[in-house]
């Protein structure tokens, strides 16, 4: 019963962040359009983990990494990627060329779903060798950073110059490949540091 409680009460902690998050990005936005378009994934995915709770909850260390992807995916939806004052500081600092926000970005759009498709693949032992399912997951995630690039160039046919914020590009012509390899790294990264924690919250579940 106390294990009961004390899930519930960290659910009303996720969701308490992530609504007040949510919020805070949705006023007065850099830009609306750009907002409906990087907030829109981190809804869905509390759509869809919200349906799947029941029949498939995810680990507490997923539920944590998903929560911050979300809160990444919001402060760049307030303030577009190429604009997030924070990192117009460190580009002062570090006297980079451009806001590299977005790289922060992409980086977790590697680790996150590294992670989720490892507990996948783990508990539905789908996968058994581990060197054969890390490879899945990285190309998995590498998979899924170059669909996204994909959906970018569409929304920029799609929508036109409206959509330069939501692209972020900043003049960067090596952009696209450069995402893609920070996506890359957060899955890299992911599996190497996280693997033992991980594991260790997945061992109840088979």
């Amino acid at each position: 019963m106390k294990q009961s409680n004390s899930l519930t009460s960290k659910s009303y902690l996720w969701l308490g962040i992530f609504f007040g998050v949510l919020v805070w990005s949705g006023i007065e936005p850099k830009d609306r359009l750009t907002w409906v378009l990087e907030a829109g994934p981190a809804i869905i995915g509390l759509l869809v983990m919200a349906k799947t709770r029941i029949s498939f909850p995810l680990t507490p260390l997923l539920y944590f990494w998903i929560l911050l992807h979300c809160i990444v995916l919001m402060v760049g939806a307030k303030y577009t990627y190429a604009e997030v004052p924070l990192f117009d500081s460190i580009r002062e600092i570090f006297k980079w060329e451009r806001n590299n926000y977005d790289k922060v970005g992409h980086f977790m759009q590697g680790f996150v779903p590294a992670l989720l498709a490892r507990e996948i693949l783990l508990r539905k032992k789908l996968v058994n060798a581990n060197g054969w399912r890390n490879f899945i997951i990285l190309s998995i995630c590498l998979a899924f950073s170059a669909f996204y690039e994909l959906i970018e160039w569409w929304a920029a046919l799609l929508i036109g110059e409206d959509a330069d914020a939501f692209l972020g590009t900043q003049g960067y012509v090596w952009d696209t490949q450069s995402d893609m390899a920070w996506a890359l790294l957060g899955a890299f990264v992911c599996l190497i540091t996280l693997k033992k924690s991980h594991d260790r919250q997945i061992k109840p579940l088979l």
